[in-house]
């Protein structure tokens, strides 16, 4: 069952889901404050940029096991609201036009 009982929040900044298998799904955050809502972190996309505790391993893949910066408390809401400028600037179209000699 998801409970939302214990921060303090909006209605629309906390989310915990205690019945899915891999709750809690990082170490370091108490269950009552975890927040499920970000379960795939939207500041991925912002590589090295992103202002979390991650590493890339071996094969180049950013590994974002050990961050906790979206899932303590409701905080994680106004911290993709800071970030978004730069993620909808990722999400502008490329031309694929060729560029004319300069």
């Amino acid at each position: 069952m998801a409970s939302h009982e214990t921060v303090p929040h909006d209605g629309a900044s906390f989310f915990r889901n205690v019945s899915c298998p891999h709750f809690p799904c990082h170490a370091g955050v108490d269950e009552r404050r975890f927040n499920c809502l970000f379960c795939y972190c939207p500041l991925y996309a912002l590589g090295p940029d992103c202002g979390g505790t991650f590493l890339y391993t071996d094969a180049g893949i950013k590994d974002c096991s050990t961050c906790t910066r979206l899932h303590d408390g409701a905080d994680g809401v106004r911290v993709v609201r800071e970030q978004f400028p730069r993620l909808a600037e990722l999400a502008k179209p490329v031309s694929r036009e060729p560029k004319a000699p300069a």
